[in-house]
């Protein structure tokens, strides 16, 4: 058994770092089999030496955090004990303060990982970016974020979000309503990040000048799109032809993001993923970026990294 003393500049900096009903606390206990104390400015970590250093270095690390203004949360302490795992809790502080925008209800959007850090600049810097990773990582509403961004500086006149429309088991003619009632369902998560960024009726005002527009990929076609921030989300469901469609409609002035999770796709076992075979096309062409996203990126519940684990153990078994 060993001890070790961090020392702190100010209690506030300890009660963040604790957590409601030290639960940020117990989680590192838990992880490092160790007991960690308070005692006035000053943290006492102790138990066994690996337990004690990694313990130490997790907590360096979310104080770094603290530092920034950064709230600690039970997402925040599992991504800092994964960083700790492999070596690299040093780059944590990388993530804290780049604020993308601030939503309709005065949120302050930030990246939440190094992936998502990543991500974001890769947007900044390239005309074309390929987000490709699991559900959870933020892949659309980070793009969304930087669409909203880019139109609130006057970068781009015009944001553009479309989808697939790709039945996961359903045919979209047994949907009730008209073609827009039919395609609409698919297109709810990227009416649902704009609501977020912009507010329900600014997102109304904005649509109706045709500032603003959802419309299912199979709209694009013929298109040339100059001054516009252009998602394509649930790419992982285009086929080459679509995607090769997508990709020539960038005109001037323009930018493009391209997501999908490669492990989700709805199409019919004889036809090939576009998103696939724009990552073996596109890996060498300058000004795209293509960004991999892995389940430590994932800022949902801690359930969905477990459940992509759990699919990734099952799908390598099988392989084998």
């Amino acid at each position: 058994m060993i001890e070790k003393t961090i020392d702190i500049d100010r209690m506030e900096q300890a009660v963040q770092l604790f957590g409601s009903f030290d639960e940020n606390i117990k989680e590192l206990e838990k992880e490092y089999g160790v007991t960690i104390l308070s005692r006035g400015t000053d943290i006492k970590v102790s138990g066994d030496a690996e337990g004690v250093y990694n313990a130490c270095k997790a907590i360096d690390a979310l104080l770094s955090l603290v530092e920034k203004g950064e709230v600690i949360n039970d997402q925040r302490v599992r991504y800092v004990m994964d960083l700790v795992r492999d070596g690299s809790s040093e780059q944590v502080a990388k993530i804290a303060g780049d604020v993308i925008c601030i939503t309709a209800k005065g949120r302050p959007l930030k990246p939440k990982t190094l992936g998502q850090k990543k991500y974001v600049e890769s947007i900044r810097t390239n005309t074309v970016t390929l987000g490709i990773g699991p559900a959870g990582t933020g892949k659309t509403y980070l793009a969304v974020a930087m669409a909203v961004q880019a139109f609130k500086a006057h970068e781009i006149n015009r944001i553009i979000l479309t989808r697939p429309a790709v039945e996961a088991g359903e045919k979209l003619g047994f949907l009730p309503g008209d073609l827009q009632n039919k395609v609409d369902p698919y297109l709810r998560p990227l009416y649902d990040a704009l609501f977020d960024m912009l507010g329900a009726e600014t997102f109304q005002k904005y649509q109706e000048k045709g500032n603003i527009e959802v419309a299912p990929l199979a709209y694009m076609r013929g298109r040339t799109l100059d001054d516009s921030f252009i998602i394509l989300d649930e790419a992982q469901n285009t086929t080459p032809e679509q995607m090769k469609m997508f990709l020539t409609r960038l005109g001037f002035n323009s930018k493009a993001v391209i997501t999908g999770d490669i492990t989700q796709i709805d199409l019919p076992d004889s036809k090939k993923s576009g998103l696939i075979e724009a990552q073996r096309v596109l890996r060498e062409v300058e000004d795209i970026a293509i960004v991999t996203f892995t389940e430590k990126d994932v800022v949902r519940h801690k359930i969905v990294q477990d459940i992509i684990k759990a699919y990734e153990r099952y799908y390598n078994k099988n392989k084998r």
